[in-house]
């Protein structure tokens, strides 16, 4: 390995490699002018069936298998490969430029939510759904939800960039981060040795915000690491996760705005619910 010497001062001259190359930049702000498009339902959500994309429609198809027509939602596709999220738009919704975001028009001032730990939070309040009422029992799930706020970035930006996207294989960088997934996978397998569910005895909103990330790691799922970080070791975290992908609302908010995998895992965009049903072909995402 060649050893880098900093520059005094960094300058952004070059792109910095791997697969998302292309929209990693130093800068904030929008690159072209287009308004996002606004459907039928008080509820907006621009997103991409990411992990973090994921956890909002699992949500919402979880509230709307409670009950809740409220929170019927129109699901838009945004392309982060093709930059779609530094459209003047959508910077508007996030000056983050990260997805997933939603906008609420139930009111008469339209409001924002960025960030998918403060969506859930917002949607779990706003329906009265999947977060203890008891300030012990609350404050237990909302623990686990900013443990995944805080821990996911070293899953995904750290161990997923170096192991899967890099240009380069890294030994010392791959290390680091991998051991600290183990160490989170620890974490989870140790409480839920415990309880069913992260915050307890109850599914809440934490579960949606972990399983995306740490599910789809120890099923082999995510960046196909896992051999790698012998998952298997993890019985604790494999009961849960199995658990949860069993719900068949789990199973609908997956596959929203999803354009990878199966062609029958996927749908481009979500706006009514019938749309699981009559998946059109300009519903469903194009292979690759």
């Amino acid at each position: 390995m060649t050893d880098y010497t900093p520059p005094k001062v960094w300058t952004w001259n070059k792109e910095s490699g791997g697969r998302f190359a292309n929209i990693n930049r130093p800068i904030a702000g929008p690159t072209h002018d287009k308004a996002l498009p606004v459907g039928k339902h008080p509820l907006q959500l621009y997103s991409l069936g990411t992990p973090n994309g994921v956890k909002v429609t699992v949500l919402l198809e979880e509230l709307l298998a409670l009950g809740n027509t409220g929170a019927e939602y129109d699901a838009w596709l945004i392309n982060i490969g093709q930059g779609e999220q530094f459209s003047s738009g959508y910077v508007e919704i996030n000056p983050n430029s990260k997805i997933p975001v939603m906008v609420d028009r139930s009111a008469a001032t339209p409001i924002r939510i960025f960030e998918s730990g403060s969506i859930l939070l917002y949607l779990a309040e706003k329906f009265g759904a999947f977060l203890p009422t008891d300030t012990a029992a609350r404050t237990e799930a909302l623990n686990w939800l900013f443990w995944q706020m805080g821990s996911a970035p070293f899953l995904g930006g750290g161990f997923g960039h170096f192991y899967a996207y890099a240009p380069m294989k890294i030994e010392y960088a791959i290390d680091r981060y991998a051991m600290e997934v183990k160490r989170q996978l620890d974490v989870l397998d140790r409480r839920l040795a415990e309880v069913p569910y992260l915050a307890g005895p109850d599914y809440t909103i934490a579960d949606m915000a972990v399983w995306p990330w740490y599910g789809a790691l120890v099923k082999g799922v995510l960046y196909e690491a896992g051999e790698f970080l012998s998952v298997a070791d993890y019985k604790n975290v494999i009961r849960w996760a199995d658990d949860i992908s069993g719900r068949p609302a789990v199973k609908r908010g997956r596959m929203v705005n999803r354009t990878y995998g199966e062609p029958s895992s996927q749908l481009r965009e979500r706006h009514d619910a019938s749309d699981f049903d009559t998946r059109t072909q300009d519903k469903i995402a194009p292979e690759g």
